[in-house]
C-alpha cells in the first residue's frame, strides 16, 4: 500500500471510531482564586517591605494615596478593582499635557517641598521616596521632574553658588520656572567633552554669547524644551581670549512668560518616540544668545568682569571631574527606577502564574498552575532573586549618594555607573522575560509589562551609554591596580581590600552546602574580579609594549574591560546583600534571604562565561552550580507570593492580570 492509501485508511478508521463514541461531557469551566487563598507566607511581609523600601515608609504610601485621590491619574476599573495607569491611547500632545496637569496637582498637594531648597540627608531621603513613587506610576512624570529638580535644579544647587541659590532655587522648586538641562548634542552623548557648543565672553558688556555654529551641536533630546520649559542649564565650550578652557555651564532663558520663545533661539520637537511620549523632548539652536556674567555656575571656574579665567582647579581632567560630580544624581535615580520596574513586572507575571493553569499531566485532573512548572519558576524565580539582590545594592547607593563628600564622590562615581549598567540591563531583561512569562496578556498595554519595556529600553543609553560606562569602571579600575603596583600600598575603597589577601581557593569538588555558604560564593566572585582585573591590566601592558598608545590598548581590550565590569558590579551587589543579610536577627527573614541570596550568587555564576573559560569553575563545579539553582527553585516557589507581596507596591499600581483576570476579561465586564 502507497503512502496516500495508508494515510486514507488511517483517517477513515480514525472518523468511523468518533463517530461511535459516547458525546464527551463538557468541562467545568475555568475559575479564579485568589492566590492568597492557597499560599501562606511563612515571613512578615511588613519587615521585609522595610528592608526593600529602607525608608520614608510613610511619605510613600501618602504620595500613593495622592495618586490615587485623584481621577487625572486616569482610575480605571477592571475585574471589581481600580488601577491606575496613564492613557497611553492619548496623543502625544495630550499625554504631554497630562503629565503638566499630574505635575500641577502634586506641587499643590506639597509632594515638591523642600526638593531643592531643604537640607541634608533626611530631606534628600524624602525627595527620593517620593520620586520612585511617581516613577512607579509613570516614566514619563519621573522624567519630567526629574529633569526639572534633579538636573536643572540640581545643576544650579551644587553648579552654583550663593547668588544662583538666592536667585533660582526657590521659583524652581514652586514651578514659577520651569528648568531643563542642555548638554546633549545632535553629534555628542556621551562624549560630554566633544559638544560643540560655542561660549565666548564679551568683556565690553559684561556678556557670554553662546552659538550653535553647526547643526551637529544644536542640543538634542532635551526633556521639557519642546513645549513648556522657560529656562535651560547650557553646556559649553567655554572660550577665553583664544583658548578653549573646556566644558562649562551656563544659565539661559529660552522662552518668556507667556511661552514665546526668546529671541535669538530655535526650539524644534524631536517627535514621537518608542516610549516617554508625555515628556516634551526638544531640539535648541543658540544663535550668538546674550547671557548675564553671573549666569555662569561658578563653583569650579569663573570669568573676572575683565575676563580672566578663574580656577582653583588647575588640572583640566580634575576640573571636569569635580564640574560633574554633582550630577551623579541622574544614574543613582535611574538604578532605583529600574529595581522599582522589575519589582512592578514580577509582582505582576508572579501573581498570574499563580493563577494561570496549562496542561493536565494525568487525565481529569486539574491543569497545572503555571508557577509550579520548574521550567516557569526558572524563568521568573533567579530574576527575582536578582531584584532584591539590585534593591539592597540601590539602597545602598543611594545612602552613600546623601551622606557624600568631596573625597566620597569619585567612588560614587564608579559605582553609580557599574549599577546604572548591570541593573538597567538586567532590568530591560526581567521586564522582556515577564511579558512572555504572561503569554498574549503580556501583550496588552493595560497589563503593564509589555508597555514598560518601550518606556525603560531607552535607560541603557541616557545619562551614558551602558556599554561605555562599564569601560569607565574598568579603566578606574585598572587606575586603583597601577596604584597600586607602583607604591606597594594596600587596595583602599570600591571594595578592592580582598585583593591585599591571599587568593582564594575553589574546592576541586564543591557539594551542596559548601555551594550555599556566602564564604564559597563571595570567594568565586572575588577570584573572577582579581584575575580579570590582572588580566586586563596584563593585556594593556602587552599592548604598550607592542608601541599601542594607553588609550587605544584600552578601546583593544574592551572585551576584558567589559567582563571586568561585571564582576566589580557583581561582587559589590553580592557583597551588599551579604551585609542586609547579615545584619538580621536569626528567623523566618533570614532564612529566605538567604535562599535568595544563594539564587543571585550561582545564577551570577551560571550566566557568566567567564567562570568556566577562565577556570574559576570546573566543568563539574559549573554543573553542580546549575542543579543547585534548580534546587533553590523549588524552595523558594511556596515563598513566591510573599516576596512580590513585600514590595510594598498598591494593588492599584499593578494590573488586572495580577488579580481576577477572568472577570476582567469577562463579557459583562464591558457592559460598565
Amino acid at each position: 500500500m502507497d503512502h496516500a492509501s495508508l494515510q486514507n485508511q488511517v483517517l477513515h478508521n480514525h472518523l468511523l471510531q468518533s463517530s461511535s463514541r459516547i458525546i464527551l461531557e463538557s468541562n467545568d469551566c475555568l475559575n479564579y482564586s485568589p492566590p492568597e487563598v492557597s499560599e501562606s507566607f511563612a515571613f512578615d511581609i511588613k519587615e521585609m517591605r522595610k528592608l526593600m523600601d529602607d525608608h520614608n515608609l510613610e511619605d510613600r504610601d501618602w504620595a500613593f494615596g495622592l495618586i490615587l485621590q485623584s481621577k487625572l491619574f486616569n482610575p480605571q476599573i477592571s475585574g471589581g478593582r481600580v488601577f491606575v495607569c496613564p492613557d497611553y491611547n492619548q496623543s502625544m500632545e495630550q499625554q504631554r499635557e497630562m503629565t503638566m496637569k499630574r505635575i500641577r496637582y502634586l506641587f499643590d498637594h506639597g509632594v515638591f517641598e523642600g526638593w531643592l531648597t531643604g537640607e541634608g540627608p533626611e530631606a534628600e531621603m524624602r525627595k527620593l521616596a517620593l520620586f520612585e513613587v511617581l516613577g512607579i506610576y509613570d516614566h514619563s512624570l519621573a522624567i519630567k521632574l526629574g529633569t526639572h529638580f534633579h538636573l536643572w535644579g540640581g545643576a544650579i544647587k551644587f553648579m552654583g553658588t550663593k547668588h544662583h541659590h538666592e536667585k533660582w532655587l526657590k521659583d524652581c522648586e514652586h514651578y514659577k520656572i520651569k528648568g531643563c538641562f542642555a548638554m546633549t548634542e545632535l553629534g555628542h552623548g556621551s562624549n560630554v567633552r566633544g559638544i560643540e557648543t560655542v561660549t565666548t565672553y564679551d568683556s565690553n558688556t559684561g556678556e557670554f554669547v553662546i552659538n550653535t555654529p553647526c547643526e551637529t551641536a544644536q542640543k538634542y533630546w532635551i526633556g521639557g524644551a519642546a513645549n513648556h520649559a522657560t529656562h535651560t542649564i547650557v553646556f559649553s565650550q567655554l572660550n577665553i581670549n583664544g583658548k578653549n578652557q573646556g566644558v562649562h555651564a551656563f544659565i539661559v532663558q529660552i522662552r518668556d512668560s507667556d511661552g514665546n520663545v526668546c529671541p535669538n533661539i530655535r526650539i524644534a520637537d524631536c517627535g514621537h518616540k518608542i516610549g516617554l511620549n508625555g515628556v516634551d523632548n526638544g531640539r535648541i539652536w543658540f544663535d550668538n544668545v546674550r547671557i548675564p556674567r553671573e549666569n555662569m555656575l561658578n563653583s569650579v571656574a569663573d570669568v573676572s568682569p575683565d575676563g580672566q579665567y578663574l580656577s582653583a582647579i588647575e588640572n583640566p581632567d580634575r576640573r571636569f571631574a569635580a564640574f560633574l560630580a554633582p550630577l551623579t544624581t541622574g544614574r543613582v535615580t535611574i538604578v532605583v527606577s529600574a529595581v522599582y520596574i522589575s519589582k512592578i513586572s514580577l509582582a505582576i507575571a508572579i501573581r498570574y502564574s499563580l493563577t494561570r493553569r496549562a496542561f493536565s499531566i494525568t487525565p481529569n485532573e486539574p491543569e497545572v498552575l503555571l508557577l509550579d512548572y520548574p521550567s516557569h519558576q526558572r524563568r521568573l524565580l533567579p530574576l527575582l532573586a536578582k531584584t532584591y539582590a539590585m534593591s539592597f545594592a540601590a539602597n545602598d547607593l543611594k545612602r552613600m549618594f546623601v551622606s557624600r563628600k568631596l573625597e566620597s564622590n569619585r567612588t560614587i562615581h564608579i559605582v553609580s555607573s557599574a549599577y546604572k549598567a548591570t541593573i538597567t540591563w538586567n532590568n530591560m531583561r526581567t521586564l522582556q522575560e515577564c511579558r512572555e512569562a504572561c503569554g498574549g496578556q503580556g501583550v496588552k498595554t493595560e497589563n503593564r509589562v509589555g508597555h514598560l519595556k518601550g518606556e525603560y529600553d531607552v535607560q541603557l543609553t541616557f545619562e551614558g551609554d551602558n556599554n561605555v560606562l562599564m569601560q569607565q569602571v574598568s579603566k578606574a579600575l585598572l587606575a586603583e591596580f597601577t596604584a597600586n603596583q607602583k607604591t606597594n600600598k594596600p587596595f583602599k575603597g570600591l571594595g578592592l581590600e580582598h585583593m591585599n589577601k591571599p587568593w582564594p581557593v575553589i574546592p576541586s569538588q564543591l557539594t551542596s552546602c559548601t555551594i550555599r555558604s556566602s564564604q564559597f560564593q563571595i570567594d568565586a566572585f572575588h577570584l573572577r574580579e582579581r584575575d580579570l582585573l590582572r588580566r586586563f591590566a596584563s593585556e594593556i601592558s602587552e599592548y604598550q609594549a607592542q608601541g599601542v598608545r594607553k588609550e587605544s590598548a584600552l578601546i583593544l581590550s574592551y572585551v576584558l574591560a567589559e567582563e571586568l565590569g561585571r564582576a566589580f558590579s557583581e561582587r559589590a551587589i553580592l557583597q551588599t546583600f551579604m551585609e542586609g543579610e547579615s545584619a538580621l536577627p536569626a528567623g523566618s527573614l533570614k532564612d529566605v534571604l538567604g535562599l535568595l541570596r544563594s539564587m543571585y550568587a550561582l545564577i551570577c555564576m551560571e550566566e557568566d562565561a567567564a567562570f568556566l573559560r577562565y577556570g574559576y569553575l570546573s566543568m563539574e563545579n559549573v554543573a553542580a552550580v546549575r542543579k543547585e539553582v534548580t534546587k533553590l527553585c523549588a524552595e523558594l516557589r511556596p515563598h513566591a507570593l510573599a516576596l512580590v507581596s513585600s514590595f510594598g507596591i498598591p494593588d492599584a499600581f499593578l494590573s488586572p492580570i495580577a488579580f481576577d483576570w477572568i472577570e476582567s476579561n469577562s463579557w459583562s465586564s464591558l457592559q460598565h
